[in-house]
């Protein structure tokens, strides 16, 4: 119990993080590597990175191993469907920081602090994209940036400071301070106008003003890895953390609990209890203190779990959860729709399909 309630966004190695930026380096991705014909919404590949689009024909986003060297890992948008840019299109790579983790930028203070931002990527195509950060406590007052793509089909790694905003806010609290999204492409709804260098109103006009368009050619694709942001001036050497420490941090927001297909270490998810003819109740401890109330989602998949005794083994379908039961460390959950359950005896919860999954997110 102790170790779920530390907040994985602290662990130090004897001094503070200067990195604010959670998996920067691509490391983990809990959902999956790879994700296919993605037309529309969101999709997190790399955990932390949310992938979106509209309106932008159709993609695979993946965790890939193609690197530059010092890193092992990338965030990849490959383009498998062309498309003509439409007034709504966007397609748009971002990274949520939790207020909180951000006092020491002063914003909206006197005393408020110039950050930068680096970042290693490559593209198939040169041309510009734009890096658009938003502050959603000030009404997501915005900063905009241009950066070059110089030479197709190698790492250049990018840098651009982000200027102090004494009026802007960002609270200190566990929801969204910064939004940091790099713009692949856009149409007239979010492009047509200039850089917004210094922070003012949002003007969705002003977030993609680049010339790489990404998305017009099957050939299309884009990297994005070794992404750091520090408060001061001065771009330093990425700050590489463990494996085990960027999956704790990530974990904070997302979090496999169980997986049939055998990525995680245990088709076991819990101890349950026998809590009437039809239900039998159980706890699930998270691995990470959760940021905020989880939404918990399960995979329905015939005979994909299962509860067992030593000598009477119940499956099914799927998993109810009893959601008001819950808290910042675990969760009570309950199977339903079963039959046969003696009261007050001890069942073990488990996966029995590849495609049996459950899992809990507290996203920003």
């Amino acid at each position: 119990m102790a170790l779920s309630k530390v907040n994985p966004n602290l662990i130090t190695n004897g001094g503070s993080r200067k990195n604010l930026i959670i998996n920067g380096a691509m490391q983990v991705a809990q959902r999956g590597t790879s994700f296919t014909g993605l037309t529309s919404g969101q999709q997190y590949v790399s955990d932390r990175f949310e992938n979106q689009l509209s309106s932008a024909g159709t993609f695979t986003f993946d965790n890939t191993s193609t690197a530059p060297d010092g890193f092992s890992n990338s965030q990849r948008m490959n383009c498998t469907t062309a498309f003509s840019v439409a007034s709504g299109t966007y397609l748009i790579f971002r990274h949520d920081i939790e207020g909180q983790n951000l006092q020491e930028a002063a914003f909206g203070t006197s005393a408020a602090k110039q950050m930068t931002l680096s970042f290693w990527c490559r593209s198939t195509k040169t041309g510009s994209l734009s890096v658009v950060v938003r502050q959603p406590d000030a009404s997501n007052r915005m900063f905009s940036k241009n950066v070059t793509i110089n030479t197709a089909d190698t790492w250049e790694k990018k840098t651009i400071l982000i200027p102090a905003d004494t009026g802007g806010t960002i609270n200190n609290d566990n929801g969204s301070g910064l939004q940091v999204a790099w713009w692949l492409n856009g149409g007239s709804t979010y492009g047509g106008g200039s850089e917004q260098t210094a922070w003012g109103t949002q003007t969705h006009t002003n977030k993609y003003t680049g010339t790489i368009n990404l998305g017009a050619s099957t050939s299309d694709q884009f990297y994005l890895t070794g992404v750091q942001l520090e408060v001061g001036s001065i771009a330093t050497d990425f700050e590489h953390r463990t494996y085990a420490e960027s999956l704790l941090a990530c974990q904070r927001y997302f979090e496999v609990v169980a997986d049939g297909s055998g990525a995680d270490d245990s088709p076991y998810f819990g101890m349950g209890q026998g809590a009437k003819s039809d239900q039998i109740n159980f706890q699930y401890y998270y691995k990470a203190e959760k940021r905020a109330p989880i939404t918990m989602t399960v995979a329905t998949v015939t005979n994909g779990y299962s509860a067992k005794t030593h000598s009477t083994t119940i499956s099914h379908n799927t998993l109810g959860v009893g959601m008001t039961h819950q808290n910042l460390y675990m969760l009570w959950g309950y199977m339903t729709n079963i039959t046969g359950v003696t009261e007050k005896t001890c069942w073990q919860m488990q996966l029995n399909g590849a495609a049996a999954l459950i899992t809990v997110s507290a996203e920003l």
